[in-house]
């Protein structure tokens, strides 16, 4: 099964869409929650790991994928059962 990471915040309706997307196909998943915005280290991390302030972000392998709507994409043209798949 593959390694699944995101960086989340417990009130964004798009982190939540994926959360139930990834568990839906019964996926295990790190979550980094960054809803404790004093954790201004976790938001830092965020950036210089893929440029991106906004959440979600979801890494398959150690490949950065995107956010809800990418992952979304993924499901939609059928290749995220074969991401998920590798590992």
């Amino acid at each position: 099964m593959a390694q699944v990471e995101m960086y989340t915040i417990q009130y964004c309706p798009f982190c939540t869409s994926a959360k139930t997307l990834l568990d839906q196909k019964g996926v295990t998943y790190t979550n980094h929650d960054l809803s404790d915005v004093s954790d201004s280290q976790r938001r830092t991390q965020l950036t210089e790991l893929c440029g991106r302030t906004t959440v979600p972000q979801i890494w398959i392998n150690g490949k950065h994928i995107g956010g809800c709507t990418d992952l979304e994409a993924l499901e939609y043209k059928g290749e995220l059962d074969r991401l998920l798949a590798e590992g």
